[in-house]
């Protein structure tokens, strides 16, 4: 790769939304494997190009993983002797910039594996997010797309408090009562970007009343998407709704990158 190749790498690890970390040379003294302005870019699975190799490289690798499991947003540099201690024999200093450059991916989970749950997850799944499916029924998942994880539990609200802070709850479910269920769970979170249940207008209003029976709020409801999916979209077969409902999905975190 040319050494301006770096640009270009960021660029298709942006439009993957996949967060990265780039690393810089700051400074340099003495002799040293890369010089001033040297980049490599990290991410959570790959490098591109290098900063000269050796024990160096593979410590700043490690630096920049951690940060983007950590989740780091600040820049940090790093000076290094290049000495015996780090297991380099140029025996010059060098300065490493650490910059994570955070595309998060949406984190997305489905509950339910009917119909409309295949339908959503296939399409969810040729989209830059990491998708997981629940539901308790083993035999539903016979078809499962790359990339996404199955969580098959026999409480499927146990995988709302797994998912991090910002988080997109879509509940399908083939019963209503854990339909409810799930809601109440999400709603008792409250930090998540997106929060959207299937149904008509009907169920909804069913949901509201029991949910405000349970203490939430006009505010608290108001933030669940029920119907779900885009409204111009008014189809009922499932890859219609899948296509109205990840449509919103998309319509979220693409808001959510300019905000």
């Amino acid at each position: 790769m040319r050494t301006d190749d770096w640009i270009m790498v960021l660029a298709q690890l942006h439009e993957r939304r996949e967060p990265c970390v780039l690393l810089t040379v700051l400074d340099e003294k003495g002799s040293v494997p890369r010089d001033r302005g040297s980049k490599m870019v990290v991410s959570a699975s790959k490098t591109w190009l290098t900063i000269g190799g050796g024990h160096l490289e593979f410590k700043c690798v490690a630096t920049a993983r951690e940060m983007l499991s950590a989740r780091q947003a600040q820049p940090y540099s790093e000076h290094f002797n290049l000495g015996a201690k780090l297991g380099q024999c140029c025996g010059g200093m060098t300065t490493v910039l650490f910059e994570p450059l955070l595309q998060i991916q949406p984190q997305i989970v489905v509950f339910g594996a009917g119909h409309v749950g295949q339908a959503l997850v296939n399409l969810l799944a040729t989209l830059p997010c990491n998708v997981f499916w629940v539901d308790e029924r083993r035999e539903q998942f016979s078809s499962v797309p790359e990339g996404v994880t199955v969580c098959c539990l026999d409480d499927p609200t146990e995988q709302v408090d797994l998912m991090p802070p910002d988080s997109y709850f879509v509940v399908m479910t083939h019963h209503h009562p854990r339909d409810l269920e799930l809601c109440e769970a999400i709603l008792k979170r409250g930090d998540y970007r997106y929060f959207g249940v299937i149904g008509s207008q009907t169920k909804r209003q069913r949901f509201d009343y029991r949910l405000e029976g349970k203490g939430f709020t006009r505010q608290q409801l108001d933030s669940m998407r029920c119907p779900i999916g885009l409204p111009d979209i008014t189809g009922k077969l499932p890859a219609e709704i899948a296509v109205a409902v990840a449509g919103e999905i998309i319509a979220t975190y693409q808001r959510a990158d300019t905000d």
